[in-house]
């Protein structure tokens, strides 16, 4: 779902969280019985940069993702005693269709006070459409590879775009964090 938040109706919302955020659970839920009587497995939840960082144009698709994120982190914590591996992808952008009208939804309401901010995005999207840097071969194969591993982690970024990017969103929340120390904890009881 491309699109400014305001221009997101309740319906294209509804629609693109029972997709990812019910969908997953859903699954996830019909696996885990299974999984906690073998006391074994690999869940592997698909995330998205978005759900890392949020940007203009993709906040409600983000906010999707933010979900995967914190109901993959807390499932990692809940299986791990129990021998059941959880991992987090967060994807760059891969050479697919996820950026053309087969699979990218935009949001049926255009609010041209947004053209220079989610507007931005959606001319991104039409311009690199088909020239993502990331190639879906080699995600498939590194998905394989970590489906196999004895110790996988927690969360794998893939793709040199996908590091780059939490990078500079650490950096900038250790920078912000720093700035904002004093007021910060300011809070504690005294």
């Amino acid at each position: 779902m491309l699109g400014a938040v305001e221009e997101t109706s309740s319906q294209e919302a509804k629609a693109i969280f029972d997709t990812i955020v019910f969908g997953l659970l859903n699954v996830t839920r019909a696996i885990l019985s299974f999984m906690r009587k073998q006391r074994s497995g690999h869940i592997i939840n698909m995330s998205s940069l978005g759900g890392y960082q949020a940007s203009p144009g993709w906040g409600v698709y983000g906010s999707t993702k933010f979900a995967v994120e914190g109901i993959t982190k807390a499932l990692y914590a809940e299986l791990k005693p129990l021998g059941i591996h959880v991992t987090l992808v967060e994807p760059g952008f891969f050479r697919t269709d996820f950026m053309d009208a087969s699979s990218l939804a935009r949001t049926g309401v255009q609010i041209d006070d947004y053209q220079s901010t989610a507007g931005k995005t959606k001319a991104f999207a039409d311009e690199h459409n088909h020239q993502q840097p990331g190639d879906p071969a080699k995600l498939a194969k590194a998905l394989l590879e970590l489906a196999d591993l004895p110790d996988p982690p927690v969360r794998l970024q893939l793709g040199s775009d996908a590091v780059k990017r939490i990078e500079q969103k650490n950096a900038f929340v250790n920078s912000e964090s720093q700035h904002w120390f004093s007021l910060s904890t300011s809070t504690n009881m005294s």
